[in-house]
């Protein structure tokens, strides 16, 4: 079990967007959201290389951050995210793919199952410490 995929215990990276900041990476936050629920499935990161791959691509494509390389969302997990809408915030500093799964995952991980999260958002916190499973995650 990896426990900071799996676990209760809250380990926040706070530090994130300064890690990101660090490299000097030129990158926009992404919201990614389900077209059709409503639901958000997870944050990432665009460059203009990924932002263009999205939109002629229709797909969701991001920057991996971690690996400092294009991400086409799906490309090993066959969780591809196909694209509706790009949105664009007032200030000009983040996005928003509204996506529609391919299938029915979304996130890495997987559930007891095995099968993908619809959402990387399945805890829920409580308390600064705590974590607890959203119902039906």
């Amino acid at each position: 079990m990896n426990a900071l995929e799996e676990g209760m215990k809250a380990e926040l990276d706070f530090g994130k967007v300064a890690k990101i900041a660090k490299t000097g990476s030129e990158v926009l936050p992404v919201v990614l959201q389900n077209a059709d629920t409503h639901e958000v499935l997870f944050v990432g990161y665009a460059n203009q290389q990924a932002l263009e791959a999205t939109l002629s691509e229709r797909i969701a494509v991001l920057w991996s951050t971690s690996r400092n390389e294009l991400w086409r969302k799906g490309a090993t997990s066959g969780d591809t995210l196909n694209l509706v809408e790009v949105r664009v915030n007032c200030e000009q500093n983040s996005l928003l793919y509204l996506v529609r799964p391919a299938t029915g995952g979304a996130c890495h991980t997987r559930d007891a199952s095995g099968a993908s999260r619809p959402s990387c958002y399945y805890r829920e916190l409580s308390g600064l410490t705590d974590l607890r499973p959203v119902a039906g995650s």
